[in-house]
């Protein structure tokens, strides 16, 4: 959520800044302050009223006690019809502040004045290439034609049990899914990350700290009767464990690393792009989240970029790193780098990582602040990035590493499969 503070004085900057989303910002940036102005007014008077109420009172009650009941009993109306005007006061302020929460929530982040303008995918920045395409001989299959082959994943199976989305993986795909996973989370601890295994279910208020919450309830499996929340990834339970926190600056930043699975209904999802591990209702997942100074959340920005390429490096896939447009950028973002790796049997790209910087986005709806050396509290910024989403690392390394003799298995991944091959 946006700091009034900031919209108020920097409001052509953010108007600026929100039209890169290809938003009406003018007009939603005027009718949040146009109410801010409200509520400060209004204040303004309700703290004239009760500071006269309280004038008046202890002037009643010295009259009391001279002895001057009438003048006392006169006053005392007075201060009923001023305790009346409070009351009408008080409950205007209210509704104020509820629209003005209303407008605030539905208004997203501010991108960096280094994202682009756009409306979409097309209009996003390719900033750098690793690596070259795989060739692949004649007939090379779809990973989805090869996990069948191999008995590696058994689509079908998923359906039967719960319905489309829900694969299950068995025998060398169970343990292939496991050694990255493995593989995963111990290179995030080597780079400095605290593990964590966080509850897989969330309430309200921890979607709503991190912005999944009013803005994508139609993604999210709900649990009406206990109002809780199957998480959409890792980032919401754990940059959650900072709500309503104030970190000491010397502990910053923080960095953490969780595995879990992931839930999301992906509506209107349809066709080809779907197919296999393309797109899934439920798939695991490794995150990396920091939370940082604002001064330095952009250098560590840089270095989770680097690190997350770094991960796809070691597995030998070829990927690009793409810096999204305003239009196609999330709603709690300030700036997204995106992480796709070529999948050599489809022909196309696939993404498989989001590395974000919320900057005060997030903070400011969890109350998470730091106190700096001088002791005065501030927002921190804070960061997520997927390291990394297995679906689609796994189609990919299917399909590049095909052979006659079956499907290669990365050297860093061996240690943790305990197979070279698949055949």
């Amino acid at each position: 959520m946006l700091e009034l503070s900031y919209l108020r004085e920097h409001k052509d900057e953010a108007i600026k800044r929100l039209s890169k989303r290809k938003l009406q910002a003018q007009t939603a940036v005027e009718d949040i302050l146009r109410l801010d102005e409200q509520r400060r007014s209004n204040q303004a008077e309700l703290d004239a009223v009760l500071a006269e109420s309280n004038s008046l009172s202890k002037e009643i009650g010295q009259l009391f006690k001279e002895g001057k009941a009438q003048e006392a009993n006169t006053l005392k109306d007075k201060t009923a019809s001023l305790k009346e005007k409070s009351k009408e006061l008080q409950q205007e302020q209210e509704q104020i502040r509820h629209a003005l929460e209303n407008l605030l929530v539905t208004l997203p982040n501010t991108p960096h004045e280094l994202v682009k303008e756009g409306a979409d995918a097309h209009d996003n920045e390719e900033i750098k290439v690793v690596g070259q395409k795989p060739g692949l001989a004649e007939g090379a299959k779809p990973h989805w034609e090869l996990a069948d082959q191999y008995g590696l994943i058994d689509f079908e199976l998923g359906v039967k049990i719960t319905g489309a989305g829900f694969p299950v993986y068995k025998g060398k795909g169970a343990r292939l899914q496991r050694a990255l996973i493995n593989f995963f989370l111990e290179q995030n601890i080597e780079a400095g990350y605290e593990e964590y295994q966080p509850p897989h279910f969330v309430n309200e208020a921890s979607g709503f700290g991190t912005g999944q919450l009013p803005d994508k309830e139609g993604q999210m499996y709900h649990m009406e009767k206990d109002n809780l929340y199957a998480i959409p990834t890792a980032e919401v339970p754990i940059t959650n464990l900072f709500r309503d926190v104030i970190i000491d600056h010397e502990d910053l930043p923080i960095r953490c690393t969780a595995y879990t699975p992931c839930f999301r209904r992906e509506a209107g999802s349809y066709g080809k792009d779907v197919r296999g591990l393309n797109r899934l209702h439920q798939f695991d997942k490794v995150e990396v989240v920091t939370v940082s100074k604002p001064e330095a959340s952009y250098g560590i920005l840089e270095e989770m970029v680097a690190h997350v390429g770094g991960l796809l490096e070691k597995l030998g896939l070829h990927y690009r790193i793409l810096r999204l447009c305003g239009g196609d950028m999330g709603f709690t973002s300030a700036m997204t780098y995106d992480f796709e790796v070529w999948s050599a049997a489809q022909e196309r790209w696939l993404e498989v990582s989001s590395v974000s910087n919320f900057e005060t986005y997030q903070s400011n709806r969890l109350k998470l602040r730091y106190r700096g050396e001088d002791r005065k509290t501030q927002l921190c910024h804070t960061l997520n990035g997927s390291a990394l989403a297995l679906p689609r690392v796994l189609a990919a390394l299917l399909e590049n590493n095909q052979s006659a003799e079956g499907i290669r298995i990365p050297d860093v991944l061996i240690p943790y499969t305990g197979f070279e091959i698949i055949a």
